[in-house]
Parts: C-alpha cells; sequence; structure tokens
C-alpha cells in the first residue's frame, strides 16, 4: 500500500532510468502516465514508432518496452519504493503493456535491484571491437543468474556454439543489406550531425566496420559510405549470450526484455562492454535456427559481450507523462509464433 506521495522529483528520477533502457534502433517506443493518487505507472506502446520491416509483429518493441519497465523497477527501489509489476493488465487495451504500482516495502524487504542504480545510465552499447580478454566465468554466471531471476534464460555458448550463432546473424545482416526496403528503414533510423538526435542512432555511434568480415555488426546506413567509419579488426574468439524464453507470448516478450536489462545491468556493473545482435531475430527461419536442438526454446536475443570501449552514445528523447491513449483491440493474450 502506498503511503508517500509520488512526488514530481520521484516522477524524473524514474522517468530518466526508464528512457535510458535499449531499445531496437533506438525507437524508444514507450508512453508513461501517472496516476499519483494510487502511484500506479502505467507503460504503453507507441505504434507511431513500429519498424514494419524489422520488427511487424512488434516483438522487439515489446522487448524494449519491457527493457524500460526493468529500469522504472531499478529507479523505484533506488528511492525506497517496492515496485508491484503487472504485465498487460486489460486485455482489452492492446498498447497497455505494464503497470508498475509504488508500494511502500516492508520493514524486513529486500531491494535486490537497488544496486544496479548507478549503472542505468552507465550502460550504453558498444559497437567497436573488444579486447579479446575472456570475461570469468563467475561474471558469466551472474549474467546467466539475472537472466533467470527475470523468467528468462541465457546460454553462453563455446566457441563453436558461439561461432555457430555469429554465422547465422552474419545470414541475417546480409539479407538485410540485400533487401532495398528494410535497408531504407534502417537508414531511417540514422542521424547525420546537427538533425534530431532524439531518436535513432547518430552517425558518430555507429562504431566500426570489422575489417575480417567476422562480426556481423549491424550496418545502419543502407550500404552509402560514411566518412570516418572505420575498419577495424574485431576480437578473433567473441563471447556470446544468447537470451531465450520457453514461449512466446506477448508477456514472455516483455519479461525477456525485463531479463534483457537486468543482464546488461549487470555487465556494467563489472566493467564489462555489450551490445545486442538482434538481426537474426527478425527472419523467421533464422529464429528458429539460433534455438539449434533446444526444446522450447524461442530465442530473443543475442548478446556480444567483453572488455574494451562503449563508442559513441545513442541519444534519449525526454521523457513526459501523457494521457491514457484510447484501449485498442487485442490482448496481451495473443500468442506469438
Amino acid at each position: 500500500m502506498q503511503t508517500r506521495k509520488v512526488d514530481a522529483a520521484t516522477v524524473r528520477t524514474l522517468l530518466a532510468a526508464a528512457v535510458a533502457a535499449p531499445s531496437i534502433h533506438n525507437t524508444q517506443p514507450w508512453r508513461f502516465g501517472l496516476d499519483p493518487d494510487t502511484g500506479v505507472i502505467k507503460v504503453r506502446l507507441d505504434r507511431a514508432r513500429r519498424l514494419p520491416r524489422a520488427d511487424p509483429r512488434l516483438r522487439a518493441q515489446h522487448l524494449s518496452v519491457g527493457a524500460a519497465v526493468f529500469n522504472l523497477r531499478v529507479a523505484a527501489e533506488h528511492l525506497g519504493w517496492d515496485p508491484v509489476v503487472t504485465l498487460c493488465p486489460v486485455p482489452q487495451d492492446a498498447d497497455l503493456l505494464a503497470t508498475v504500482r509504488l508500494t511502500t516495502p516492508a520493514a524486513d524487504a529486500r531491494l535486490p535491484l537497488r544496486d544496479l542504480y548507478e549503472e542505468v545510465q552507465r550502460r550504453h552499447t558498444s559497437r567497436m571491437p573488444f579486447t579479446g580478454r575472456p570475461v570469468p566465468e563467475p561474471i558469466a554466471y551472474e549474467m546467466i543468474s539475472s537472466a533467470r531471476a527475470e523468467g528468462a534464460h541465457l546460454e553462453v555458448p563455446d566457441i563453436i556454439g558461439t561461432r555457430r550463432l555469429l554465422r547465422l546473424t552474419q545470414a541475417a545482416e546480409a539479407r538485410n543489406a540485400a533487401d532495398p526496403a528494410r535497408a531504407d528503414e534502417e537508414r531511417s533510423w540514422t542521424t547525420a550531425p546537427g538533425g534530431d538526435g532524439s531518436y535513432g542512432i547518430p552517425v558518430t555511434a555507429l562504431g566500426a566496420r570489422d575489417a575480417s568480415g567476422r562480426m556481423p555488426v549491424r550496418d545502419f546506413t543502407g550500404g552509402l559510405p560514411v566518412p570516418g567509419l572505420p575498419a577495424l579488426r574485431f576480437e578473433r574468439h567473441a563471447q556470446a549470450g544468447l537470451l531465450w524464453t520457453a514461449f512466446d507470448w506477448r508477456e514472455d516478450w516483455l519479461r525477456a526484455g525485463q531479463a534483457l536489462e537486468r543482464v546488461l545491468l549487470t555487465a556494467t556493473r563489472h566493467g564489462v562492454r555489450t551490445s545486442v545482435l538482434h538481426q537474426s531475430m527478425e527472419w523467421p527461419d533464422l529464429r528458429a535456427a539460433m534455438a539449434g536442438e533446444k526444446r522450447r526454446c524461442r530465442p530473443q536475443a543475442l548478446i556480444r559481450f567483453g572488455y574494451g570501449t562503449d563508442g559513441g552514445h545513442t541519444p534519449r528523447a525526454d521523457a513526459a507523462l501523457v494521457p491514457d491513449a484510447d484501449a485498442g483491440s487485442g490482448g496481451c493474450g495473443s500468442r506469438g509464433s
């Protein structure tokens, strides 16, 4: 039960954390509303920021919103609240993806996420080469445990398994490059210096291309030459983790998004850089192939991690509370493929 007021400073802290979450193509497809009397934050999907080619079923948008929900939880615990999350609370309102109720914690309550708060602003996607120094097993295991705590799984394969996942990602990247509509969509979310930098990927944050061609870094340029975009040699033996869920409902996508952000923040806490390789998830056959022989495995994201620099930072739009939108049709219980 809420016993203290949610003031303006609290709202600013919560929203600043929420919008720091990663999102596909930095589309930031979320909207927030607050009921100050109940302390309930409503998190909605912003369909105006959808990617019809890369994400026609809005699965990646749900992952993005899930990551924002997790950051809300982290910030709420940092401020001394006990956040209670309900996913897809109104089946008739398809765009209301979550509510976060701010409650006063019990005297003996544990608030384990508050320790990740400093990492929310420190976490940035790295599109640069890593050193090749392996991340120690205890840190990798903590990342695995972080995913499990959110109801998802993180598999960190050996070198052979990692190469198989990267080859599938490389195949997806080649398909994207050969599809003019997809290339145009990716290029439309690349922002030039001096442009509106609130959304999308600025040219300064594109990072390097792998001179050896082994690392499938996403090409947001649509094949167009970009001055100053270097070609460097990436690590020979990459480390990667496949994030997956046992089912593929919309609630699972939201849980996977929370798990993704918890893994990324855990890695950041240990000085480990990360990037999300999502290309193979955008092609149904390649996404299925990522699962390998595992049954009931629904791949959601591939996380590359290691030591190195984080490169340029993607921008974040100023967060604002908005009135509730009209309820959409179709609920969060509809099954994904």
